[in-house]
């Protein structure tokens, strides 16, 4: 089956893959989101345990999610993965290391014998759910204005900045993306909140601080739209392979494309609809609106990003080493194998699916932290 499709449609089939398992992870990032809210939130011991247990209970989903995203990357686009992870090493392995505390904050947290105290392990999930999310967005931010490098005959990477990736927090919107996804990871965190949690004096604050992160979630992402559909873009020759400047290629793209135009407006309207039926109908189901509209938002952003003639990772030093999924890819061979691989995807997302409800049949409240039948974190 997929041995009888061409290099390119291979390549943007697993641009697609790549797409959806990054488009899931900024969803599931809710979780980091959560992490920066405990103490807003929870003003006692119990409800703080509320609130860690009720995300302890899917922070692993991201972590897997994050894990299959980076080597999902590196086996069909390994060129980016050389290029990104070899040169901005530094960015990545702050990214990385913020991951790790948060694994082993919710391992040791509340475990007999802990010696450090439970709040430093709520302090490290505050640091994972700040850098982790203020990361990401820059990241993606940083496949529209571009990175330092240059790639040799063998392509070997030249990083020209000595800050090996953290050069990106000094670019103005790539920290528009980041705080946005900050506000907005915030924002899903406190509707997951309300989703999962059942306590009157909670759900008050909840409502009260989804105002507070709602309305800059929606300034900075307006802004990083605005910005993004009015600057020039990063496209490429198909007859050449020539890379150039041409303005207004984002929104182009938007236009050329209007089935990515549909789902990026479809995006725009769930998530508002989400936060509007949270703050003003007392609803607890906006966690399901907003996140749809989050996945189709940063999936939408992926295929503005490499689709259309465009190089997803740009180069602002050296325009003709900036990465194309033509030119990233793995070969033909390699990307049919794995292709066979993505067929078990489904079944993947189906038993998430199915331990999700498992795990969310029943509200967390303070009843079921008395009675100890439940896992603590």
């Amino acid at each position: 089956m997929f041995e009888s499709l061409s290099h390119l449609a291979l390549q943007q089939y697993w641009w697609i893959i790549i797409s959806v398992l990054g488009a899931t992870l900024a969803f599931l990032m809710f979780v980091q989101g959560g992490q920066t809210l405990i103490y807003q939130i929870g003003k006692d011991k119990d409800e703080r345990t509320m609130l860690i247990n009720t995300l302890g209970r899917k922070w692993e989903f991201t972590f897997t999610t994050l894990v299959t995203f980076g080597g999902a990357f590196f086996a069909s686009f390994p060129l980016f993965y050389s290029t990104s992870f070899g040169g901005a090493y530094w960015g990545w392995m702050i990214l990385l290391f913020a991951f790790i505390l948060q694994a082993v904050s919710y391992e040791f947290r509340s475990r007999p014998g802990n010696v450090f105290g439970a709040r430093t392990y709520e302090f490290f999930l505050f640091l994972n759910g700040l850098i982790g999310t203020l990361l990401l967005g820059v990241v993606v931010a940083s496949f529209f204005t571009g990175s330092q490098f240059s790639l040799t005959d063998l392509n070997e990477t030249r990083w020209q900045s000595p800050l090996r990736g953290i050069e990106l927090l000094f670019n103005g919107l790539n920290l528009t993306l980041g705080f946005a996804v900050f506000f907005l990871a915030r924002t899903l965190g406190l509707m997951y909140f309300l989703n999962t949690i059942e306590d009157e004096n909670i759900d008050q604050r909840i409502r009260k601080h989804l105002w507070y992160n709602a309305i800059p979630f929606l300034v900075f992402f307006l802004t990083f739209v605005v910005w993004l559909m009015l600057k020039p873009g990063f496209a490429v020759n198909p007859d050449t392979s020539e890379i150039f400047m041409q303005p207004n290629k984002y929104f182009l793209n938007l236009i050329e494309m209007p089935v990515d135009l549909v789902l990026f407006l479809a995006a725009v309207v769930l998530v508002l609809y989400g936060i509007g039926i949270s703050l003003f109908k007392k609803s607890d189901a906006g966690i399901w609106f907003a996140g749809s509209g989050t996945f189709l938002a940063v999936f939408s952003l992926f295929l503005i990003a490499g689709f259309n003639n465009t190089a997803f990772y740009p180069s602002s030093y050296d325009l003709q080493s900036s990465l194309t999924i033509m030119k990233a890819s793995s070969s033909h061979f390699t990307l049919t194998v794995m292709s066979y691989v993505s067929l078990f995807v489904p079944f993947v997302i189906a038993y998430i699916w199915f331990t999700w409800r498992a795990m969310n049949k029943k509200k967390i409240s303070k009843d079921e932290l008395n009675s100890g039948e439940a896992h603590f974190y």
